[in-house]
């Protein structure tokens, strides 16, 4: 009876609760619009509130929502003659721009570049700009107002900065309410779009926004780059004078964090924030006051250290920590002071969910594989609860011997050989994998990805000792080309046929490195064939998930 109900639209409070479950979930969403009114008029706001980080090739959005500019705007494109051919000129049925609650500037700007080389053949940094502005303007004269706002400065994107922040900093009310705001900026940006761009938008989060709970800064600056004092200024600032800050990042490759971290202690923060990443880290610039900002935190839940500098001072200075040390994540590209990371999962072991280990060809040393050896060791003596593993020293026997032993826990995997490697050990090291992995691996797995060599015999051992494992999602990249109908073969008779996967992606790679090698993805045939057995096919990339998405969901 409720269900009817639900149906016919008698609870849409409900309805409305349920729908919101599906966030993301687009292929259901774009269903749910089909069940009468009351659904699409819920399902349609969830679809066009992150429009471009939908993975599609189809930018008809961005169509849609110029379609909405008045006359005067739309004759700024007569010249490249894209709007009386293209935009609909049927009535709009809602209004889409006024549902925009997420923006990546580097992702819109993607997808406005993608759009518009299937459209002009000549070079058209012009068109670009008066795109992305015409979206805003859209966006704003709309009644949009963002609940997420990312900044990823890249030279590709370098002509659309200025006029963009200028235009959102004009218009306070399109972002006053952000609850998340990430910006990351590359090496590589010059000097004026830092102050023309960055610290106006430091100036105004502060000034404006003080209800952010999520806070991440990536900065990686050039030594030549001057001003970086008055962003770390200005960084302190935002922190200081946020209500309801719960999750904060700091990135800050070969610069320093000082000021940024140590005005956790003296924030609004100290009763909300729950989640601190580091990512490429260097703690021996802020070793002297790990202590006496981590006692002030009252309610911190998760500490993942990702890819950053950790030396002896570190875990001497988090080992006296008054208040609870969660260690969730552990992300490592290289090994330095061995002593001292066995103490730290001695202590913190027991929290740590996330583990990553990839040698850094630069950082290698002649006590790398001795050190790795004791330090996988000291996981399987110490940390029981990993759900997440990544490795890339498959010919490591300990390796299998961690996974078999967090057991039922673990639940994403990822093997890839080293490609340094790649011209005498990748078959090696391929080999050794497929041997080995099938047998310790649980009932059950959300994600498993394969980077390897595929030898035949070996991949059969492989689906064999895993047939009665359940692989939510598995991706398998294979870098020999002449084996890949095989490797086809044997997934559809012990995979497919069992219905042992949910979610399928097949690379096959014509050199490591590349991602431009054939997909199973385009064979419609096969695609076919896989869902006739509820197989889903996806693509590679659209199916694969790194480290940092682990953290960032984990979070959320």
């Amino acid at each position: 009876m409720a269900c009817s109900k639900i149906f016919s639209g008698d609870l849409p409070e409900l309805t409305n609760e349920i729908i919101k479950c599906l966030r993301k979930d687009f292929s259901t969403l774009y269903s749910c619009i089909l069940v009468n009114r009351l659904w699409c008029r819920l399902a349609i706001p969830l679809l066009w509130e992150d429009p471009f980080c939908i993975p599609t090739k189809n930018y008809h959005c961005i169509e849609i929502y110029l379609s909405s500019l008045n006359e005067n705007d739309k004759e700024k494109f007569d010249e490249y003659g894209i709007i009386n051919n293209l935009l609909p000129s049927n009535t709009l049925l809602f209004n889409y721009p006024s549902f925009i609650k997420y923006l990546n500037i580097n992702s819109a700007y993607y997808s406005i570049t993608k759009w518009l080389s299937s459209l002009v053949d000549y070079d058209h940094e012009k068109l670009e700009k008066l795109v992305y502005r015409s979206l805003l303007e859209v966006f704003i004269e709309n009644g949009g107002i963002l609940r997420s706002f990312e900044v990823v400065m890249t030279t590709d994107a370098f002509c659309i900065y200025f006029d963009i922040i200028e235009l959102i900093l004009q218009n306070p009310n399109f972002m006053n309410n952000i609850k998340n705001f990430k910006i990351c900026i590359h090496r590589n940006i010059i000097q004026n779009t830092i102050m023309n761009t960055i610290i106006p938008l430091l100036k105004f989060l502060y000034s404006n926004c003080n209800s952010i709970s999520s806070f991440h800064f990536y900065l990686n600056f050039a030594s030549s780059i001057k001003n970086v004092s008055l962003i770390e200024k200005y960084l302190q600032e935002v922190i200081i004078s946020q209500h309801n800050l719960k999750i904060i990042s700091f990135g800050r490759r070969n610069n320093n964090l000082y000021n940024p971290f140590l005005s956790l202690k003296n924030s609004n923060c100290s009763n909300t924030l729950n989640t601190i990443i580091f990512h490429y880290t260097d703690f021996r610039k802020i070793n002297n006051i790990l202590q006496e900002v981590f006692n002030q935190l009252n309610v911190l839940e998760s500490i993942h250290i990702l890819y950053c500098y950790l030396n002896s001072d570190f875990v001497q200075q988090v080992i006296k920590v008054t208040k609870p040390f969660k260690l969730r994540s552990l992300f490592m590209d290289e090994i330095l002071h061995i002593e001292s990371l066995r103490l730290l999962l001695q202590k913190y072991g027991d929290y740590l969910e996330n583990f990553e280990l990839t040698k850094s060809h630069t950082n290698y040393t002649n006590g790398y594989e001795e050190s790795r050896r004791q330090l996988l060791k000291s996981f399987m003596k110490y940390c029981t609860k990993i759900r997440y593993i990544s490795s890339d020293k498959p010919n490591d026997i300990d390796i299998y011997s961690l996974i078999e032993n967090v057991g039922q826990n673990i639940n994403y995997l990822t093997i890839l050989v080293d490609n340094y490697n790649y011209h005498t050990f990748y078959d090696e090291y391929s080999s050794i994998v497929l041997q080995n992995l099938g047998q310790v691996l649980p009932s059950k797995l959300e994600y498993l990805s394969l980077s390897l060599s595929f030898n035949t015999n070996d991949f059969e051992i492989f689906l064999k000792n895993s047939q009665n494992t359940f692989i939510k999602k598995l991706l398998i990249k294979n870098t020999m080309k002449n084996e890949g109908e095989n490797v086809l073969f044997y997934i559809k008779k012990h995979i497919m046929k069992k219905e042992k996967v949910k979610y399928l992606a097949i690379l096959l790679e014509t050199f490591p490195s590349h991602n431009d090698g054939e997909e199973l993805f385009f064979l419609k045939d096969e695609v076919i064939e896989f869902k006739l057995h509820n197989i889903i096919v996806q693509k590679y990339c659209n199916l694969r998930i790194i480290g940092n998405d682990i953290v960032h969901n984990f979070n959320k």
